[in-house]
């Protein structure tokens, strides 16, 4: 039976929304790289078992990072590859620096990008230095946020530092006989010393922005409950808050919930066959 989802969008645009083709591509490149393996037991049983690993969560094992960020269903699995991987590290209660988590994330991805781990360390960490200890916890979670919603963060990151130079997007424009000049809000540098920006400016700037990113932001009405608990916060403040937020960890749908994050009885069932 169908989904109501898949339902109410044409062909076309549930296709593009499930990135079909990218895996099509990608299982016809695999194809002709392994033709004459593949050619020993039909190229029927590889498509099955392509497909089936991609509806797993497994076809981002030792894969280009390229490919790994490509897709929303691809970040989600490699997060949730890269928790049931090291879980035993949060279960031990070992700290590992910055280094160390980059070293595990290379294990499953050898180009894993160092930027995109410092950034995620830097959640954690905020002003500390960052050969400082992480607990698995704090790093799985900060880490989920920085590689799910990169692109978003970055948009975020410009928008913060506009408002912090003065920079206003709200630009009000007043209607008069003598002018048609545009009047802003005073600039936020005026307007107060206070460190961060306006909560609810900042929102009102993110609105957009959570439109334009259909399929890379959280939820707006998530983002909003974050930002209306603060009066003013800081870039890093945010981000914080996104990655502890249940809400926000639920509709991502990747990790478990903080508390169960430990828990894992299908891993630990096979690890106790092994």
């Amino acid at each position: 039976m169908l989904s109501p989802e898949r339902l109410a969008l044409p062909d076309y645009e549930y296709l593009a929304q499930r990135h079909v083709l990218t895996y099509m591509e990608d299982a016809v490149c695999q194809l002709l790289e392994n033709k004459e393996d593949i050619s020993q037991y039909g190229i029927a049983r590889f498509f099955t078992e392509y497909f089936n690993s991609v509806c797993q969560g497994t076809h981002i094992l030792f894969r280009e990072f390229s490919f790994i960020q490509a897709t929303p269903h691809n970040r989600a699995s490699f997060l949730r590859a890269f928790w049931r991987c090291f879980r035993t590290v949060g279960k031990n209660g070992d700290l590992l620096t910055m280094r160390e988590y980059h070293c595990l994330l290379q294990l499953l991805c050898p180009d894993f990008p160092l930027e995109l781990t410092q950034k995620a360390a830097r959640i954690v960490l905020m002003d500390d230095a960052m050969d400082c200890l992480m607990s698995f916890s704090d790093f799985l979670f900060a880490f989920q946020i920085q590689f799910y919603y990169s692109e978003f963060l970055e948009s975020v990151a410009a928008i913060y530092q506009d408002l912090l130079a003065g920079k206003n997007p709200n630009t009000v424009i007043v209607p008069t006989s003598s002018s048609g000049q545009h009047r802003q809000r005073p600039a936020l540098g005026e307007a107060s010393t206070l460190e961060g920006v306006e909560a609810s400016l900042f929102y009102q700037c993110l609105e957009n922005l959570c439109d334009r990113h259909k399929y890379s932001c959280p939820p707006p009405a998530l983002v909003k409950e974050v930002l209306s608990n603060v009066q003013r916060l800081t870039f890093y403040g945010f981000l914080v808050a996104l990655s502890k937020h249940h809400g926000i960890n639920q509709a991502l749908g990747a990790l478990p919930d903080k508390g169960d994050l430990m828990h894992d009885p299908a891993m630990d069932e096979e690890l106790e066959r092994l």
